[in-house]
């Protein structure tokens, strides 16, 4: 596997930890003090722990794909958890600028 593959790869991970991240981040807005809630800090751990991989990811990919990659998948896996875990709908719309960012990924990544 190239190490370009690798830091895509790594990317995706590391949305999907973030994601992890914004699970507990809503747990804690649902508290009256968020910021003193401990969720608001196990989220916090979360996101501060993808900082020394993301020094690998950007020796290997441009900034910008790195941006697509990680901001779409972030939308994705969000939608995902908003929709199964917090059971909040999706409408047409949303649903179709899902299809078309993982239309863009594809085509980023096959022509980049």
């Amino acid at each position: 596997m190239s190490d370009r593959v690798l830091a895509v790869l790594v990317t995706i991970g590391f949305s999907a930890i973030g994601v992890v991240g914004d699970y507990f981040l809503k747990l804690a807005s649902q508290h009256a003090t968020p910021l003193r809630s401990a969720w608001f800090y196990v989220g916090f751990g979360v996101y501060a722990s993808t900082a020394f991989g993301w020094v690998f990811v950007m020796r290997h990919l441009k900034l910008a794909t790195v941006g697509v990659v990680y901001s779409i998948s972030m939308i994705v896996l969000l939608t995902a958890v908003g929709a199964i875990g917090f059971k909040e709908s999706l409408t047409f719309r949303e649903v179709a600028g899902l299809i078309l960012a993982i239309l863009s990924l594809y085509l980023l990544m096959r022509f980049a």
